[in-house]
């Protein structure tokens, strides 16, 4: 059984920075892509970034490119999704997952998820 557990949510200003954190146990994180996804209230959840294993490849939503940065530490079994510039919209539930197989932009491309980490930007 896979366990995500995420950290590092909050309150921010708009224009602020945060750091989410997302550690995994169970069957060998490291050999798995990762990412994270997010649900606004009353919208549907959207893919925001993407890791392959090794960490050599990442992949972003349009609307948050060039703002937020994913990243991984196998050794310590842990993904990392910085944001920056944050924006009202940015407010979110954030999930960590771990990548299944398909399309990785979708949420049938994920089968385990973390249970949440909100993240609200005031303006």
């Amino acid at each position: 059984q896979v366990q995500l557990v995420e950290f590092g949510g909050g309150l921010v200003q708009a224009g602020g920075s945060l750091r989410l954190s997302c550690v995994a146990s169970g069957r060998t994180a490291s050999s798995y892509g990762m990412g994270w996804f997010r649900q606004a209230p009353g919208k549907e959840r959207e893919f925001v970034a993407a890791i392959t294993s090794s960490g050599g490849s990442t992949y972003y939503a349009d609307s948050v490119k060039g703002r937020f940065t994913i990243s991984r530490n196998n050794a310590k079994n842990t993904v990392y999704l910085q944001m920056n510039s944050l924006q009202p919209e940015d407010t979110a539930v954030y999930y960590c997952v771990q990548r299944r197989s398909g399309s990785l932009y979708s949420i049938e491309g994920y089968n385990y998820w973390g249970q949440g980490t909100q993240v609200t930007v005031s303006s």
